[in-house]
């Protein structure tokens, strides 16, 4: 799938977001900082992004600034305390996510979704690569109403721009219930990079992609 240069120009419609939002942002932080004022490190949000295997999008989001935690995790479906078996039939509803624990005082909601819309292809249905199924789908699950309009308007903004020349498929939907995955994938490409050819043949792309393309909001 041919896709035109789409690290640089999310870059920038994230860049033109950011003015757009300049005044309500300002209103709200306004009303926030007066909450804050005395210890802003108190201040946390929570993003939930779901785009193909979790691992990928756990990796790249933890190396950001301002992310204190990512969880992989299991929402958007119908069963009960999914298991990851189960979760790979397709049949549970539930999409392999993360749930990201940042401060909006370094990195804000809009820097994280132009991380997330250039670490994984938004226009493959129920799919990334050769993971296959309803779990990989690309979803974003908000948990405000300012979540859900910051993405649907980033979204349109990908849209009107033609960043992709497929169509975007990313579903946007109200947060559920989150079930935290097993112990064993959370930080799992740290944690057996050199076991798994998976990470080395799939995660080390990414990472590098990252890496060039937004190297000043990576962590030391």
């Amino acid at each position: 799938m041919k896709k035109l240069q789409w690290p640089l120009s999310l870059f920038l419609v994230f860049c033109l977001m950011a003015c757009n939002a300049k005044t309500n942002n300002n209103k709200a932080n306004n009303v926030s900082n007066r909450t804050n004022m005395n210890d802003s490190n108190l201040k946390r949000d929570t993003a939930t992004f779901a785009g193909g295997c979790f691992w990928c999008i756990e990796t790249t989001m933890a190396r950001l600034k301002g992310v204190d935690t990512v969880i992989s995790g299991y929402t958007g479906g119908k069963t009960k305390d999914p298991t990851y078996k189960e979760i790979c039939t397709g049949f549970t509803g539930h999409a392999e996510a993360v749930q990201i624990i940042y401060n909006p005082d370094i990195v804000d909601y809009n820097t994280l979704l132009t991380v997330f819309f250039t670490m994984h292809d938004p226009t493959t249905l129920n799919r990334q690569g050769h993971d296959i199924g309803t779990q990989y789908r690309s979803a974003i699950f908000y948990n405000s109403p300012q979540q859900k309009d910051s993405a649907e308007a980033f979204i349109k903004k990908l849209t009107e721009e033609k960043i992709f020349e497929n169509p975007i498929v990313t579903e946007v939907q109200p947060l559920g219930i989150y079930y935290n995955a097993e112990d064993y994938h959370q930080d799992y490409y740290n944690q057996n990079r050199l076991e798994n050819s998976y990470c080395t043949a799939v995660i080390d792309p990414k990472v590098s992609k990252l890496r060039k393309s937004f190297s000043h909001l990576l962590k030391d």
